[in-house]
Parts: C-alpha cells; sequence; structure tokens
C-alpha cells in the first residue's frame, strides 16, 4: 500500500516524529486486560491500526535518498497488531511520559503506536489512557478518532468535518500560496543548533479565564480557541524573545505552522495523515496582546481559502509528480526541514461529541503532545473537553524553554481575561 505524499513528508522530514494523545478520566485505575479487550474489540478491524513500514534493504533507519529512489516505502499489513504487546501500563507520571515520548521514535517490525494505561495521570484524574503514535502513522485528527472509538457515551459525536470537499482552484491562487510557503522566516534565537535541548511543559487553563479571553476584541466577533492560541503564542515569543526585528537584525517574520484537517463528511473517522500545513506569520513585533490577537485573526482568516488550494491544486499536482519523480517528496521535505520554515507549530483539539466515559469513569480532560521540530522551534497544542482546557508545549532550544513559554501563554490568556468587559 502506497504511503500518501503527506506520510512521506513526515517519513523525510527528519524530526523524531513522535505524537500522542491522553484521555484523563476519574476515579479508578482498570485493569490492563480490561484495556486490552477494549482496545482488541474496537481497534482490531482498523486496517491503519495493523499497518507497518515496509522499507528498502538496509534495515529499519532512516531511509536514504539512493534506496529511496530505486524502492518506495510502502505500508505493509502483516498480520494484526497484538494487544498485550501494543497495550501496557506506564511506569511513570503523565508528565513525565510525554518526555520520555517526543524524542524516542516507534521503530521496528511492530506497528508505530503504543497505548499505555497511565496509574498516577495527575491533572484532575484517577488515571489516563495515553495513545503514542508516530505521526506518519497517525494525525492528531486521528488520535482523537481513535481515543473517542475506546469510550462510552450517551451522546452521538457530531462530526464537526466540512459537508462538501474543498473545491477552490485556480493557477493564481496556487502561485501565491507557493510563494507563501516559500518566503523567508525566522526561527527562535539560539546559540547554535548543537545546543538546544528537548522540553516538554504541560499546563492547565481554568475555564473562566478562556470564557473571558474569547470575549476579545471587545468590538468584534470575539475569538476562536485556535485564534486565541496563536495570538497568545506571538505574544509569549514577544515576552520571551523580544521583537522578531532584533532576533538576528534582520526584516524576516517568524511564521507558525498551523495544520487543517481536509477530512469532510463523506470521511470524518479516515485514519491518517489527512491534513495539510499553512504558513502563517505571528503578529510579534506588534505592540499589545489585543492588537495582535486582531492581526491573528485577519490572518488566520485566510487559512481555509489557503488549505483549499494545498487540497485541491498542490497535493494533486504532488501526487502526480511524484508518480514519475519521487524526488519531488524529498524537495518538500527538505523545504520543511529548515527551521526558518516555522518557528513554532499551533494546534487547537477539541475532544470529538459529547461527554465520554471508560467503563463509567468520567473523562476529566485531555492532554496532546504536538511532534518535537528542528533546533529553533516549538509546537503547541491547545486540547479542549468540554471545559476542560490543556497546554502543551514542546521545545527544540534552551532547556526549560517549554515551561517559560507555556507560562508566557497563560499570561497572554490572564491578560485578555482581565481586559475583557463582564458578560450581560
Amino acid at each position: 500500500m502506497r504511503l500518501s505524499c503527506a506520510d512521506e513528508m513526515l517519513l523525510l522530514n527528519g524530526c523524531p516524529g513522535v505524537i500522542g494523545l491522553a484521555a484523563v478520566f476519574s476515579g479508578e485505575q482498570p485493569d490492563v486486560d480490561q484495556v486490552r479487550a477494549r482496545v482488541a474489540e474496537r481497534w482490531t478491524g482498523l486496517e491503519r491500526m495493523n499497518c507497518v513500514l515496509d522499507r528498502p534493504s538496509g534495515g529499519g533507519g532512516p531511509v536514504r535518498r539512493g534506496l529511496f529512489r530505486r524502492r518506495r516505502v510502502r505500508w505493509a499489513v502483516p498480520g494484526p497488531f497484538d494487544p498485550a504487546v501494543h497495550v501496557t501500563v506506564a511506569r511513570s507520571k503523565l508528565d513525565d511520559l510525554w518526555a520520555q515520548s517526543l524524542d524516542s521514535p516507534l521503530t521496528g517490525a511492530l506497528p508505530p503506536w503504543r497505548l499505555f494505561v497511565v496509574p498516577d495521570a495527575a491533572h484532575g484524574g484517577g488515571f489516563a489512557l495515553a495513545l503514542v503514535a508516530q505521526h506518519v502513522l497517525l494525525d492528531g485528527r486521528s488520535l482523537a478518532t481513535l481515543m473517542r472509538a475506546l469510550t462510552d457515551s450517551p451522546v452521538a459525536a457530531r462530526e464537526s468535518a466540512r459537508s462538501a470537499p474543498l473545491t477552490r482552484t485556480g493557477l493564481r491562487a496556487a502561485g501565491r500560496e507557493l510563494r507563501a510557503m516559500a518566503a523567508v522566516g525566522q526561527a527562535l534565537p539560539m546559540r547554535s543548533p548543537q545546543e538546544t535541548y528537548p522540553s516538554v511543559a504541560v499546563s492547565e487553563l481554568p475555564a473562566h479565564l478562556v470564557r473571558s479571553a474569547r470575549r476579545q476584541p471587545a468590538d468584534g466577533r470575539g475569538a476562536t480557541l485556535n485564534e486565541l492560541l496563536v495570538g497568545a503564542v506571538a505574544g509569549a515569543l514577544r515576552a520571551q524573545y523580544g521583537p522578531v526585528r532584533g532576533w538576528r537584525q534582520r526584516d524576516e517574520p517568524a511564521y507558525t505552522a498551523v495544520p487543517c484537517d481536509l477530512r469532510t463528511r463523506a470521511n470524518p473517522r479516515e485514519l491518517g495523515n489527512t491534513l495539510t500545513v499553512v504558513r502563517v506569520p505571528l503578529p510579534v513585533d506588534v505592540d499589545g496582546p489585543v492588537a495582535r490577537l486582531r492581526a491573528c485573526q485577519d490572518a488566520l482568516a485566510t487559512v481555509p481559502e489557503r488549505a483549499a488550494v494545498h487540497a485541491g491544486v498542490l497535493f494533486p499536482a504532488a501526487e502526480a509528480v511524484r508518480r514519475t519523480g519521487p524526488w519531488v517528496t524529498g524537495l518538500l521535505a527538505n523545504r520543511g526541514r529548515r527551521s526558518c520554515f516555522a518557528a513554532t507549530a499551533t494546534t487547537a483539539m477539541k475532544w470529538p461529541g459529547g461527554p465520554s466515559t471508560f467503563e463509567g469513569r468520567r473523562l476529566v480532560r485531555t492532554v496532546g503532545l504536538p511532534p518535537l521540530q528542528h533546533p529553533g522551534t516549538v509546537s503547541f497544542a491547545l486540547a479542549q473537553a468540554g471545559d476542560a482546557f490543556t497546554l502543551t508545549a514542546v521545545c527544540n532550544v534552551r532547556p526549560d524553554d517549554a515551561r517559560r513559554l507555556a507560562d508566557a501563554v497563560v499570561t497572554e490568556f490572564e491578560t485578555w481575561a482581565r481586559m475583557a468587559t463582564p458578560s450581560a
């Protein structure tokens, strides 16, 4: 089975490529065999969960370009996964599990995913179920779909995917998007790539804080969770590193990579990498938190149209070219390898559907693990489950920058909340 263009780009981007999603539940930890039985019942029949990478001769290490040209990496299904191997009890708390997982790729002959029963999850729960996977196998929406499938819910999940495929096309739009994706940007300030360190931090945001922040700008329509996250990240970068123009005495902006789900109502639960990434400039140099939020709203308003260009023009073109020229995927991946492509990645993720339980244990919150990117970058994931909001920051800059940046993002939310007018 062929890898998609998105799969190949993730395989070749030179990053560890580990992502995760944890569902934190109240109550007593279930027996691991009980969890394995549920996983076997609901995931065994999903082809994607049984896939392994069939690599060219040379073993399970990184794919060399010459080998990639002679024989493409493919997905193979040697048989069903073994729940006893794939589902285990974690030996640490959830935050520690994330720290151990972010730069430890899942390699070998097994499907590249694991589910952990975390006895001491913290974050207001008694235990967690934490799914960790290689991004080449699953995207963030897939993780949410899978975790939702493990739970019981009295309310049918409402699909949030688009009702029709993206159809906007055009050579001019494609040209504009290619220029936008190729524009020069800046990485976060660092001494050298050899002096960067991976770090991860998880922070809880009180619901009243997010509700108040959403009323900004006061004279506007209010802000979405995605707009708040991007605006808060811009403010956090300014607070920690200063204006972008002073980072390296250059005029180029810092960009954030905004993942866009391309599923429609025809394939809402499709597993894999059905997504694209749109590159958006961060208004770090704009003075004032509300002004930065307005700038983010203006920039993010163009994202759906730009994602449509990816889906309708750029992806079909890339798929057509790579059938005869596999080098095209490597060329695209090489561009993404550069830390100046996007200093940050920002993902807002909402638990699909209504309240959920696992064997009567109530879902308390979800916690994401965004991927560790190249030196000079940081990834943010803001997860919502009901009224619980949880921010995860994954850094590849200075030691403990993840904690400093996560705290700075929370500070931006607090600032907006203080400025918000009381609701009527």
